[in-house]
């Protein structure tokens, strides 16, 4: 029988689906389990179970989710689970507990380590208490950086828990040239949004403040100063970022400027009638999805020197890297990459060739099947997952502590 992999994630994890449809092609049974709709896993004949928790809570509001999942895995009976985003990662080994592995993958540290408001600070404790928690249910840890492994390591978050590094979670280049090339042309789509002389800076992204839009639209008039037929277009979900979310006042005072498109389907196709691509992020990512597909098509990058960027984009060599929150630095870089467009097109063909050769949905996928393979085997052999719960985890607790 193929072993069934089970993999939770929450609101995006139908972006996920090339991964799981490849796993799947490689010998496993797999099932999502997510907090989306399930009509585009099916429409993929992915298996979707539907769970929910609120992201933007905290505490005993998340026992429920924990619950949840715990049936969904005893009525699944998978193999072996498959975890991606801050909240599945914690959720989900606590309602395996032991009795099946979980393999965790951090794709970044977000928003609590990367901030020094108050509520971040406070909660730095807490998020580390409860991965250190998790990591007793835990097979295997992968990370997409190495900062973020570094994190766990010098903090032993990780227990006994294997733990491997894996550039991202891949990007299928076919299917993204497919899109590109079946969706509008650039011509077209620079006409239907009015932008058929300017020069196009685009932003794809939750747009929220710490994905660095309000740093971005301080760029604005520093760039129009220099470039004056510079338009910017931002692509991503707004209403549904909760506190998160950038006032809309803010995007309205730009509103002759600033083309906002919200949540689209279409990204591959709208990437192609951009100059360059913007990402001033304040966050902790892991490997930023849209850093692949801005280099897959072809634009030069300015993005923060924050983890999971830094492994995408070199600065000078295939884009820029600039402080997080500091408009003055993204507007120069930005006129420097709209006023040499030689330059520009060098750095995003590197790019493009980096993503190709580092971050293909195939060779990413062979990693992660190994390292479920390997689990397996240590299943079978007695390892995690047919030990007793409490033993392990107090065992893993008092070596942690010493």
């Amino acid at each position: 029988m193929k072993p069934h992999l089970v993999c939770v994630g929450g609101e995006d994890h139908a972006l996920r689906m090339p991964f799981l449809m490849e796993v799947r092609d490689r010998g496993f049974q797999v099932t999502a389990v997510s907090t989306c709709d399930g009509a585009s896993f099916l429409r993929h004949g992915i298996a979707h179970r539907r769970y929910g928790f609120d992201r933007f809570s905290s505490g005993s509001g998340q026992a429920g989710a924990v619950r949840t999942l715990r049936k969904l895995i005893a009525e699944l009976r998978p193999d072996i689970v498959q975890s991606f985003d801050t909240k599945p990662n914690l959720l989900t080994p606590l309602a395996a507990r032991g009795h099946v592995p979980v393999v965790r993958t951090i794709n970044g540290l977000g928003w609590t380590f990367s901030s020094l408001a108050p509520r971040a600070l406070a909660l730095r404790p807490i998020f580390c208490g409860l991965q250190l928690l998790a990591s007793f249910w835990t097979a295997a840890t992968v990370f997409q950086n190495r900062d973020d492994q570094t994190f766990f390591e010098r903090y032993r978050l990780l227990g006994y828990s294997d733990n491997r590094l894996i550039a991202g979670s891949g990007i299928d280049v076919a299917t993204f040239a497919a899109a590109t090339h079946l969706g509008p042309t650039p011509t077209r789509m620079r006409q239907e949004f009015g932008l058929q002389s300017a020069e196009v800076v685009m932003f794809v992204g939750r747009l929220t403040r710490q994905k660095g839009v309000p740093t971005l639209l301080k760029a604005v008039p520093k760039v129009l100063a220099r470039r004056p037929n510079a338009r910017f277009v931002l692509i991503g979900p707004w209403d549904s970022e909760g506190p998160f979310a950038v006032d809309e006042s803010e995007l309205r005072r730009f509103a002759a400027n600033v083309v906002v498109l919200g949540k689209r389907q279409d990204v591959p196709a709208l990437l192609g009638m951009a100059d360059v691509f913007a990402f001033p992020t304040e966050y902790r990512e892991g490997i930023p999805r849209v850093l692949l597909e801005a280099g897959l098509a072809g634009l030069p990058i300015v993005t923060s020197r924050m983890p999971g960027c830094t492994d995408v984009v070199q600065d000078g060599w295939n884009g820029y890297l600039v402080a997080p929150r500091d408009p003055d630095a993204l507007a120069d870089r930005i006129i420097e990459l709209l006023s040499d467009r030689r330059l520009a097109r060098t750095m995003g063909g590197r790019t493009a060739a980096l993503v190709r050769e580092r971050f293909a949905l195939p060779a990413v996928v062979d990693q992660y099947c190994d390292l479920y393979r390997s689990v397996l085997v240590a299943q079978a052999r007695g390892g995690l997952a047919h030990a007793t719960a409490g033993l392990v985890a107090k065992r893993r607790f008092d070596e942690v502590r010493r």
